[in-house]
């Protein structure tokens, strides 16, 4: 939001009102002075201040602070284009509602069908990479625990 903008819109709307500072400074509870500084913009009126001029002008807080955008109904405009993390949802969904997935995947955790369904989405020599890599991963946690193990009880085994 521009800050120039709402003290002109307050300005103007108290005078196509025919309201005095005064009048409206009373309605939302301050001093003529600080409903002064609203318009000069030397202060900026709080929530509630805003709620109550919005009341008070019969208009909506979006309007009276120009957060409402303008459309130009002679404009076209696109929607944005999906995102890949949208695009990659939307396949995940239609993939585990596809009956015969559902039934094949029911006892699996999310986590698990996430990593099948990227999985399934990758080349045969990737998915060979993959299981080598959790192979080697396996290992090396189990050895990890191993390790732990022996720092903890000082057990050999």
């Amino acid at each position: 939001m521009n800050n120039k903008l709402l003290p002109q819109k307050l300005k103007e709307l108290r005078k196509i009102n025919n309201y005095t500072q005064d009048y409206v400074a009373e309605v939302l509870g301050v001093v003529r002075q600080t409903y002064s500084h609203y318009e000069t913009g030397k202060r900026t009126p709080d929530a509630e201040a805003l709620y109550k001029l919005a009341g008070l002008y019969n208009i909506s807080i979006d309007d009276l602070m120009h957060l409402t955008m303008n459309v130009d109904r002679n404009i076209s405009y696109d929607a944005p284009v999906p995102t890949q993390s949208s695009t990659d949802l939307a396949e995940y969904l239609e993939f585990f509602n596809d009956p015969a997935n559902k039934k094949k995947y029911q006892f699996n955790t999310n986590l698990e069908r996430e990593m099948l369904f990227y999985f399934d989405k990758i080349s045969e020599e990737d998915k060979k990479g993959v299981a080598q890599y959790v192979a080697t991963l396996r290992k090396e946690i189990a050895w990890a625990r191993v390790d732990v193990r022996k720092l903890r009880y000082g057990d050999e085994s």
